[in-house]
């Protein structure tokens, strides 16, 4: 039986992804909610969807359709609205008798989470936190690889990690470039790879930041069986320093070198939402424990100090890149 679905956050750069993910495993999109109308796109895959503008009338619908007899009360409530109403959007869910499923990073402060898992016991619904590299498939055989050579010895790893994914003007000028609501580069465009991180590596043990301003961000993180030197930026130029082919029309260049070992993972990304909807349906999806250590790390490394010394940098920092 198809289950019935509602959204808040539509007219988002994300929701089309989660749109297409309920159209794919065969269920049924409701109601969405957005302050902002541009939110057409939602045509190409639910004509009959109710559209609303103010989040007081979504409510109140809502609420409508978990009274009724005919079976059309909402079971999931997706959540692609600015990260710092991610949760208060998760507690609307809970209390609508919904499971939520919501994009990153979960809540910006790890002790959200504590309370989010307080209401989960006390309404019975479960919280699921779209973690999608976990299921990329060349991240899954990296884990594989080093969980099965932490059996076999304690060695430790050397890891860098890049990550350039540009954006226009806009973007400091909206929601996502003020930190207060963003959570800043760290939790707006790093949290899926930091959470990544200490999934394959283990926890942090202490972080040390570099660089950390409105476009860009560096530093080191010692985790359990790693030490990770990372790079995000969102500026156009550190993107031309590293392109290599002028034929190649993408804006973003992923890279993470174990070892010194470059691992591919520049595809495979547009079905992982699909993927992660099919096992949140099935009751395998990610929940509130698993987005803990990601939360954690950004919080650390969003409110560490500067560091004085470069010694041990990520490389595009020692080559002027910052």
């Amino acid at each position: 039986m198809s289950k019935n679905f509602a959204l808040l956050g539509a007219a988002g750069y994300i929701a089309p992804r989660h749109f297409r993910a309920i159209k794919e495993t065969g269920n049924n999109l409701v109601a969405i909610f957005d302050p902002n109308d541009s939110v057409g796109v939602i045509d190409q895959y639910f004509m009959n969807a109710c559209y609303f503008k103010e989040f007081e009338r979504f409510d109140r619908h809502i609420e409508k359709l978990r009274r009724s007899r005919d079976h059309s009360k909402i079971d999931y409530v997706s959540i692609c609205s600015p990260n710092y109403l991610h949760d208060a959007h998760v507690r609307f869910a809970l209390r609508v008798d919904a499971e939520a499923i919501c994009e990153k990073p979960l809540v910006l402060n790890p002790w959200n989470i504590d309370s989010l898992v307080n209401m989960e016991k006390e309404l019975g619904k479960k919280v699921n936190a779209i973690l999608q590299l976990r299921l990329h498939p060349s991240i899954a055989t990296l884990k594989s690889t080093i969980d099965q050579c932490k059996k076999e010895n304690n060695r430790r790893y050397n890891v860098d990690l890049t990550y350039i994914t540009t954006r226009g003007m806009w973007y400091l000028y909206s929601w996502k470039g003020d930190p207060e609501k963003s959570g800043g580069v760290i939790a707006n465009i790093g949290i899926h790879f930091f959470d990544m991180l200490v999934w394959i590596f283990g926890k942090i043990k202490t972080s040390r930041t570099h660089l950390l301003n409105n476009t860009k961000a560096s530093g080191v993180l010692e985790l359990e069986k790693a030490t990770v030197r990372w790079y995000l930026s969102i500026d156009f130029l550190d993107f031309n320093k590293v392109k290599r082919d002028k034929e190649d029309f993408s804006t973003t260049y992923r890279s993470i070198k174990v070892d010194g070992k470059e691992m591919e993972f520049s595809n495979g990304f547009t079905d992982l939402h699909t993927i992660s909807y099919r096992d949140i349906l099935k009751g395998n999806g990610f929940g509130l424990e698993d987005a803990r250590l990601g939360v954690e790390a950004s919080y650390a490394i969003r409110n560490s100090l500067i560091s004085d010394t470069l010694d041990d940098c990520h490389p595009f920092l020692k080559n002027g890149m910052e």
